[in-house]
């Protein structure tokens, strides 16, 4: 079955509480294939997100740093390409370690299943 490509969540601000950022819909899979996070502060900020509720044993990053924007840019940004394969009802969530600085986008591909 061929997927549909789809941004699922943002871009939008990440809270310093773990948060879920998107949940796969009933008779879904979801293959997560892009995270894209920016940083537009001086400061290096800590960034954590998980398949499932956020614990030491689901992240896919863990008090990740996302480093400050150099000099004279106005932002620094990561991109983590993946192939994550979540099933109906699987959550995605995300923190920071400063609130509301990061911005996060999630992508992927939806699959409906019969």
């Amino acid at each position: 079955m061929p997927g549909i490509a789809k941004r699922v969540h943002g871009p939008a601000q990440v809270s310093n509480a773990a948060t879920t950022k998107y949940t796969v819909p009933a008779s879904s899979r979801f293959i997560l294939r892009h995270i894209h996070v920016q940083n537009p502060s001086g400061s290096p900020v800590t960034f954590t997100l998980s398949i499932g509720a956020d614990a030491a044993g689901t992240r896919l990053y863990d008090a990740f740093s996302i480093p400050a924007a150099a000099a004279g840019e106005r932002e620094s940004v990561k991109d983590f390409y993946c192939y994550h394969v979540l099933e109906a009802a699987e959550i995605i969530q995300a923190l920071a370690g400063t609130n509301l600085i990061l911005t996060l986008t999630l992508n992927g591909d939806l699959i409906q299943l019969s």
